[in-house]
């Protein structure tokens, strides 16, 4: 027999007895997903063989919910499969509002609200059933095989260039497909969805995670949405739309060719508004966004573009503003809340502000993240005629920072960095995973915190945005997006020995190694091929823009 201590319960259970088992014995609001065991996430299939502490995870947890959404997914595809085909290709898209936006690619198919209801009274049929969800692993070689059974033709590209020997897919009845992350163990534990009709696709509708009784708002972000079609857009035209495509146009040596077009691509955008700037005659730029959407590089390449319409642009970043570390609000956690208005010092920005647009001279701060202190340093600060005043920062469409600026004088741009590239059909990546690792290589690279600190962080970060930051992005003239579809392959090299630094009894561990086994399906692209201009120079090093 075992000791075990269950969401702080303790129970004597059989040794070798499975974890779903254990979770039949706790009564809980919602079913359990997923168990913590330690630093790390065990699915319910797994043994017990020690004595320890077990955490069950349902939906209202981080990491229970994404096990949630990746369990609704696979519910969905075999679902669509069985109601149009057995060949039709679902992609999920992207992420609105914690909810999918997905597409089903066949040729001629037009979606119906019929057609929806038929997929969704599957998925209830499925669930209904409880139908066990059994992971089995392969040879890597019978793998590929599986997927091309299934006619999983991005699976059969992204297994390609695995290193392991081996790989697990999960099954649903007939139905094998793969899967980043865990998933849970049967199709009953779903207790919330629905599928609406949107464009040419339609929403995987997830419930609210803090009341799973409930589904997730669904918010209107039409600027946002519209953003993340060109851009997924435009990967299918290039053929990138996945790691597996990504990764065969690498191995071609087709890199430096995909850096110069993803580049170029942003120098026109950027290019596009800085005429758009001079045409409606705009003397204040506020530049948003959330943390590492790379704000600092997009302020001087859109500076570079100003001069080319004769004006003068003069950058200022909110981060110079931010109060003595030691003085930073906290959140209802007790964590310093960076993403607070009130990191800054709103009084002093404002009265500089308004002295610059009177025609006075300014000193202007510059922060020092190393010591966490503001601090002057000789540069002043005087506008001529023809200057452009550019703000950047996280809070810079916030209406405190700007509110004796009158609106005709305003130009919004929101930035962020919105991921065009899928692991495969149905695995997406976070676009926060992505800014995540940006700033792990950043906050190493420049601001003296090591990866374990800055995914301490993170939570905080996350909730601070959701606060402040995104929800004034709808506001916005423009929204860029700064993502590059190589970033990864570059970014890896520099944040994989950060995250192996992360040992086994910290707790940022179990998201260290879940970033690891991402990265581990990553393609290296050397540094030296990306431009000094680029915004990835913000993260890496290197850049010709001096901050």
């Amino acid at each position: 027999m075992l000791n075990v201590t269950v969401n702080g319960k303790k129970l004597l259970v059989n040794d070798g007895v499975q974890l779903s088992e254990i979770a039949k014995m706790i009564d809980a609001p919602h079913p359990f997903l997923v168990a913590k065991i330690g630093h790390e996430i065990r699915e319910l299939h797994r043994n017990v063989t020690k004595d320890c502490e077990i955490d069950f995870l349902d939906v209202t947890s981080d990491n229970g919910y994404r096990v949630y959404q990746r369990t609704a997914v696979f519910v969905m595809i075999k679902a669509a499969r069985e109601v149009l085909g057995k060949e039709i290709r679902v992609v999920v898209e992207h992420s609105i509002n914690k909810n999918y936006y997905c597409e089903i690619m066949e040729e001629g198919l037009i979606l119906t609200p019929e057609i929806l209801a038929q997929i969704k009274a599957k998925m209830e049929e499925i669930v209904a059933e409880d139908i066990e969800i059994v992971k089995e692993s392969f040879l890597l070689e019978d793998g590929i095989k599986v997927a091309k059974n299934m006619q999983l033709q991005d699976k059969m590209q992204l297994l390609a260039y695995r290193t392991s020997s081996s790989v697990n897919f999960y099954r649903l009845g007939w139905f094998y497909d793969y899967f980043y992350g865990p998933m849970a163990t049967r199709a009953g534990v779903l207790t919330k969805f629905d599928l609406l009709l949107q464009e040419d696709g339609f929403i995987l509708v997830f419930p609210n995670q803090q009341n799973p009784d409930e589904l997730s708002e669904l918010i209107s972000v039409s600027k946002l949405t519209q953003v993340f079609h060109e851009s997924n857009n435009w990967a299918r035209i290039l053929k990138i739309d996945t790691v597996g495509a990504l990764n065969g146009k690498i191995c071609q040596g087709e890199s430096g060719e995909i850096i110069r077009v993803t580049e170029a691509l942003h120098e026109k955008s950027v290019a596009k508004m800085a005429d758009e700037i001079h045409q409606k005659g705009r003397n204040v730029v506020l530049i948003a966004g959330p943390s590492s959407s790379g704000k600092t590089t997009f302020a001087q390449r859109l500076s570079v573009q100003l001069r080319v319409n004769g004006l003068k642009p003069h950058v200022i970043s909110l981060d110079d503003y931010y109060v003595d570390r030691d003085k930073t609000p906290l959140d209802k956690f007790g964590v310093p809340n960076f993403e607070s208005l009130y990191s800054i010092d709103v009084p002093k920005f404002n009265e500089d502000l308004q002295e610059l647009l009177s025609g006075g001279k300014v000193h202007l701060p510059k922060y020092n993240f190393l010591t966490g202190k503001r601090e002057y340093k000789g540069h002043f600060l005087q506008l001529s005629d023809d200057a452009v005043l550019v703000i950047e920062g996280i809070h810079g469409l916030n209406p405190e920072l700007s509110r004796k600026v009158p609106d005709e004088a305003k130009f919004k741009i929101f930035i962020s960095a919105l991921t065009q590239l899928n692991m495969d059909d149905h695995n997406r990546i976070p676009a926060a995973d992505t800014r995540m690792i940006r700033r792990i290589v950043r906050d190493s690279q420049f601001r003296g915190f090591d990866a374990r600190r800055t995914l301490e962080l993170w939570p905080a970060v996350v909730r601070g945005e959701s606060e402040n930051i995104f929800p004034f992005q709808d506001e916005a003239d423009v929204i860029f997006n700064s993502a590059l579809i190589y970033e990864l392959c570059v970014l890896k090299p520099y944040v994989m020995p950060q995250l192996f630094a992360i040992q086994k009894d910290q707790p940022e561990f179990m998201e260290a190694r879940r970033l690891l086994k991402f990265l581990d399906s990553f393609m290296v692209i050397v540094e030296k091929e990306v431009p000094n201009n680029s915004l990835l120079r913000e993260f890496i090093g290197g850049g010709c823009f001096r901050t």
